[in-house]
């Protein structure tokens, strides 16, 4: 990994160091402040949270086929490939160790020696998430040398020693947020949960859940019903979801799927998520939400692009599939709805964590357990807390959860109901962990009915008929500087992304 300096830190050692030799500080400008409080801080690191994760949704979104560009052969991409010698697919790695990196221990460093342990909580509860999305994302990553000062080659650590450090991380969040002395600063520049504690804690324990649940292959390993107790202690309603906020006047401030940023213009919705609301998947019954998540085609029929192929209507005004926000591919802005819509709107937030999602973690853990009705309640109330979210009214809700659609009794429900089901709710909000899902349960089309596999020439060359897995670490900070190390577990292979990471073997 390229070499990862505390630069704020390194210059500050250094000044101490020359303070009696007042010509050497000729860096040094008295009206600019050499550091910075940890609240000023801490809003520009929760940005390169959105940042770093939608960034690489461009690419995972079509792996897990939330949406597809529908070129005529299908792009490297949508085949499960990647783009040898460029850092596409590395925004998370460089989120985590550079964005958000250090940069959290001088949040910490400066929250403690001000006793405010409610920011030195929210602290710890970022870096966990960062790790935690990190790992799941690339497999092996750099654990004990990471940030270590004076490097340019580190060593890579196995992922169960990074599942570890997250729980010990979210174990000292939770007791820094638990403490009632120090002074109690978050709420005074907090864009999350505005100083809430307790809200900072019910994110704690759902990325505890996650670290639990994603285990559900290892049996020697796998605890349901810790699961199901961090579910509990976990966020439960929309309002303690973990949404960061975006201003959406200029491209620097809008959210990364919005218009302004002009990132997702080509982006269009894939079959996979048109079947499962337009009622080919449950019983015929249309979704409420349809008309929330996908915008119609001109003529006001809802169609989704098929994977491996291009839009069969693309020579037809009114029937060619428009893109995510409702437009023309292609077309970002210059019409009345150029401020996207929905999630994909320049002043949308971006969420991290939904109510929705630990509601349906904890039905897959009380099905595995074999208590279905635990199963069956979570399961419900997942789907009610997402057609919340998407404005469905009451009535409308109703009338879908107590139709043919869904199971009406605990004793019905499948697996493939509850993981359809979120994938529905984790639409476009949760594309990082719909990867982990589908990983988890290895793409079974059992449980993915609407789900394309591809066949033959449709893979990636170097594939060889597999799909991905993983991602390689990041191409210019790894391939340019640490390859001897990427060499000691098979990352120097051009199938490497084909291998499946530690938490999906048994």
């Amino acid at each position: 990994m390229k070499k990862i300096a505390k630069y704020i830190g390194l210059s500050l050692a250094l000044l101490t160091a020359v303070s009696c030799k007042d010509y050497l500080n000729i860096n040094v400008d008295p009206s600019v402040p050499q550091t910075t409080d940890a609240l000023n801080a801490l809003p520009p690191i929760l940005y390169q949270m959105a940042f770093g994760e939608v960034q690489d949704a461009r690419f995972i979104s079509r792996y897990i086929q939330n949406f597809t560009l529908n070129t005529s052969g299908g792009d490297d991409y949508e085949r499960f490939g990647y783009a040898p010698g460029s850092d596409n697919m590395g925004a998370i790695w460089r989120a985590h160790y550079w964005s958000i990196g250090t940069n959290i221990d001088l949040v910490i460093a400066d929250a403690t020696a001000k006793q405010s342990y409610d920011i030195v909580g929210a602290a710890k509860a970022i870096r966990a998430w960062s790790w935690q999305t990190t790992v799941d994302y690339h497999g092996p990553i750099i654990l004990k040398q990471a940030w270590e000062p004076n490097r340019y080659v580190f060593d890579y650590d196995t992922e169960d020693l990074v599942y570890a450090e997250v729980i010990r991380l979210c174990k000292d969040a939770l007791s820094d947020l638990d403490r009632k002395d120090g002074v109690f600063r978050l709420k005074l520049n907090d864009p999350i949960y505005g100083g809430d504690i307790e809200k900072w804690k019910r994110f704690v324990n759902g990325i505890l859940a996650r670290n639990a649940h994603h285990l559900s292959n290892k049996s020697a390993l796998y605890k349901p019903d810790d699961v199901i107790k961090y579910c509990d202690a976990a966020m439960q309603a929309n309002t303690e979801s973990f949404a960061v906020p975006f201003l959406g006047v200029a491209s620097g401030d809008a959210n990364y799927y919005g218009p302004l940023r002009n990132n997702f213009s080509q982006y269009r919705p894939t079959t996979m998520i048109t079947k499962l609301v337009d009622g080919t998947t449950f019983g015929g019954i249309v979704d409420p939400r349809r008309a929330v998540m996908i915008a119609p085609c001109r003529d006001t029929v809802w169609r989704g692009l098929p994977m491996y192929t291009s839009d069969p209507n693309a020579a037809n005004t009114t029937k060619r599939i428009l893109n995510i926000w409702g437009l023309e591919p292609g077309t970002a802005t210059g019409t009345a709805t150029g401020t996207g819509r929905w999630i994909f709107a320049d002043k949308a937030p971006h969420y991290i964590m939904t109510a929705a999602e630990i509601q349906f973690i904890k039905a897959e853990a009380a099905f595995r357990k074999g208590d279905k009705p635990t199963a069956f309640a979570a399961f419900k109330q997942g789907i009610s807390l997402h057609m919340d979210f998407c404005g469905v009214t009451a009535a409308n809700k109703t009338a879908y959860l107590t139709s043919v659609a869904l199971p009406q009794a605990a004793a019905d429900l499948k697996m493939s109901d509850i993981m359809q089901q979120k994938y529905v709710a984790m639409y476009g909000l949760g594309v990082i962990e719909t990867w982990v899902d589908m990983r988890r349960f290895q793409y079974d089309p059992a449980i993915y009915t609407t789900f394309t596999t591809p066949v033959g020439t449709q893979f990636y060359p170097a594939n060889n008929g597999l799909l991905a897995y993983r991602v390689r670490p990041r191409y210019n900070s790894e391939y340019v500087w640490n390859l001897k190390s990427l060499a000691t577990f098979g990352a120097d292979k051009a199938d490497y992304h084909t291998y499946k990471p530690w938490f999906v073997n048994p």
